[in-house]
């Protein structure tokens, strides 16, 4: 059996989640890299979609986060915010030419 209890492997779950929708976005902001088309993409519909789904969360467990777990949502939550704003802010890339 392993060392972890329960409360341990719930938090660890939790930042895992945080982290999947975090890159989620990153990816959708244009940020990072598209891990299937190996391209830069943006849409900004779809990263707000994600950042909308860090602050339900945030909603859904507000008082039943202990101090890293919440600390950890924030950072992340403002980290999307301000990509995403810096993103909105720019104006929209070409559309790529299909033959």
């Amino acid at each position: 059996m392993s060392d972890i209890n329960e409360n341990e492997l719930h938090s660890m779950l939790f930042f895992q989640l945080l982290y999947q929708f975090q890159s989620m976005a990153m990816m959708h902001l244009g940020k990072i890299e598209n891990p299937v088309s190996k391209k830069i993409e943006r849409d900004l519909e779809q990263a707000k979609g994600a950042i909308e789904l860090v602050r339900m969360l945030k909603e859904k467990t507000k008082g039943n986060l202990n101090g890293k777990e919440n600390e950890f949502l924030e950072q992340i939550l403002t980290n999307l915010q301000l990509n995403y704003a810096d993103e909105a802010a720019k104006p929209n890339p070409p559309e790529e030419k299909k033959p």
